[in-house]
């Protein structure tokens, strides 16, 4: 009984969970897009602010990140392709796995390592010193004013970056391209372009996208969570973190079936 209790409680609290992450997305949603409540209450500078901290300060180690993958998955894959004669594919191997997966997930951990701890940690502190409260005296609605532009950021940042992930990776597979594998810069360039289809890149977007869309509700949600004292910001943006890395998982692993089962022959 002990076992099953414990399993109950614990799924019973994970829907509770998913339903906040839910309702929160969906107020920064409404607030984001409903064009009333926009032009009513998204300030832009915010916006664009978010976009900066988010995009741009992320390019320098998103793009080393990305770039060492290129290598090694170009690496990994020439070691088990030079045994079967077939190195030339070592392109297209590198370009289908950075675009379809690799590299919306890394963009992913960095932003959560950069991004979604911070949101949690700048929630979490202003739940902790009542500043929370002070908005809604304000009458200034919590969600609209620090979620939405938070939210209208990542959703045009997240597929930015994987995009240049994607770039960067490729490169670091060209790299080793032209100084090991027999290939020319123009060859290299060449396969990548006829191993991809539209799809390979349409569907890391579309991950990109979910992506964001969860990094920032569990970011934020964690935050409005937060208790009282400085600990409970320490312990907000840790659980912040975990709980984003678990839940990108999953919905890379939900994206990725449906994709191969939708595209199924």
């Amino acid at each position: 009984m002990g076992l099953t209790d414990g399993v109950g409680r614990g799924t019973l609290k994970g829907l509770a969970y998913l339903g906040g992450l839910a309702q929160l997305g969906g107020r920064a949603a409404y607030a984001t897009f409903v064009p009333a409540a926009k032009a009513r209450r998204v300030r832009p500078t915010r916006a664009i602010h978010q976009a900066m901290a988010v995009g741009v300060e992320a390019i320098p180690i998103l793009s080393l990140i990305t770039f060492f993958i290129g290598v090694i998955m170009a690496l990994q894959g020439a070691y088990e392709l030079r045994q079967f004669g077939a190195i030339q594919f070592v392109a297209s191997a590198v370009a289908i796995s950075i675009t379809r997966e690799l590299g919306p997930f890394i963009t992913a951990i960095v932003v959560i390592g950069r991004s979604g701890s911070a949101f949690a940690a700048e929630i979490g502190t202003m739940k902790v010193t009542e500043e929370i409260d002070a908005l809604e005296t304000m009458a200034l609605p919590p969600v609209p004013f620090l979620v939405a532009p938070k939210f209208l950021a990542m959703l045009i940042m997240m597929p930015c970056l994987s995009i240049w992930a994607d770039f960067m990776g490729i490169l670091g597979g060209l790299l080793f391209g032209v100084t090991s594998a027999d290939f020319t810069v123009a060859s290299y360039l060449a396969a990548t372009r006829d191993a991809l289809v539209m799809r390979d890149i349409v569907t890391g977007l579309i991950k990109a996208v979910m992506f964001g869309i969860v990094i920032t509700a569990v970011g934020c949600y964690e935050g409005f969570s937060t208790g009282a004292g400085a600990e409970e910001v320490g312990r907000s943006t840790t659980a912040a973190v975990v709980k984003s890395i678990f839940l990108v998982t999953c919905v890379d692993l939900l994206f990725t079936a449906l994709f191969y089962f939708t595209t199924e022959k």
